[in-house]
């Protein structure tokens, strides 16, 4: 693994393109913001939006791209089949395919979305001095499916999937307090604290990502997660659809620190027109 910390997402759209970036992208090009992905046919597009928008807590729409596999608002010149290190290919509701490039599934008709990752607030959280144990561990963030319920829109429905993060309590509130400011990449934690509540039974065997290690004396803190709508794919069962692997992110070239502001002035451009 690269040390890309102080990388530009210009450069690293390029070493993925280039088959020189595979792994997880949580660390890198710090600063700047990480996006999920969900590509799907023009068909289903509307009732995943209206997923998204009744359930902005794991599904905050960053983009959405129609027709075309290339960014614009969230990345100029970067490509959404080209430039996530990592892709998985879903027919009819089952992973069939993992690829590095995923143009030769690409069609015409697809509609693909950009949705907020809590990769983003996790530099908030360091700068805080708060350990973000999967980074420290160099392994991807566990993720889990949840008892916790999305509200249905059309088509799609599905548990709730959670990111976990292990800290001290003491920390677990100062994150909280932290990443209530981000509401654009799943905003605060859903629950702290004991996982059976929210109905995983066994934390050291996440549906997705890799385990981590939860020390004595600390609490395991979940936050609602982009991989959610893998779960309701899976329930979906639309003939295709491609997302990101768990962990393999989309690198946007907008700023942490501008994206709240800069989604927050387009809504109010799209009311006004």
């Amino acid at each position: 693994m690269g040390d890309y910390r102080t990388t530009r997402p210009e450069e690293i759209w390029k070493k993925i393109r280039d088959g020189e970036i595979t792994e997880p992208t949580a660390g890198m090009c710090g600063g700047y913001a990480q996006a999920n992905l969900v590509i799907l046919p023009k068909k289903y597009a509307e009732d995943f939006k209206k997923f998204a928008e009744r359930n902005p807590k794991p599904c905050p729409i960053l983009e959405i791209m129609d027709g075309s596999p290339l960014v614009h608002d969230m990345g100029e010149g970067a490509n959404i089949v080209t430039d996530i290190p990592r892709y998985f290919i879903y027919k009819n509701g089952v992973k069939v395919d993992e690829v590095t490039d995923a143009s030769e599934y690409w069609q015409d008709d697809f509609v693909g979305f950009l949705i907020g990752c809590s990769f983003s607030f996790e530099e908030a959280l360091l700068q805080a001095g708060i350990d973000v144990r999967h980074i420290s561990m160099g392994r991807n963030v566990p993720m889990y499916k949840t008892n916790i319920e999305c509200e249905k829109a059309g088509v799609f429905e599905g548990p709730l999937v959670c990111s976990m993060r292990p800290m001290t309590p003491e920390n677990a509130k100062k994150a909280a307090e932290i990443t209530e400011k981000f509401p654009n990449v799943h905003g605060g934690p859903v629950h702290m604290g004991d996982p059976e509540k929210i109905g995983i039974k066994d934390i050291d065997h996440p549906d997705y990502g890799d385990p981590v290690e939860i020390r004595e004396g600390e609490i395991p803190v979940f936050w609602a997660c982009g991989v959610t709508p893998q779960a309701a794919i899976e329930r979906a069962k639309p003939p295709i659809v491609i997302t990101h692997a768990p962990g393999h992110m989309f690198i946007t070239n907008v700023k942490n620190a501008e994206l709240n502001d800069y989604l927050e002035k387009k809504k109010q451009d799209t009311k006004s027109l």
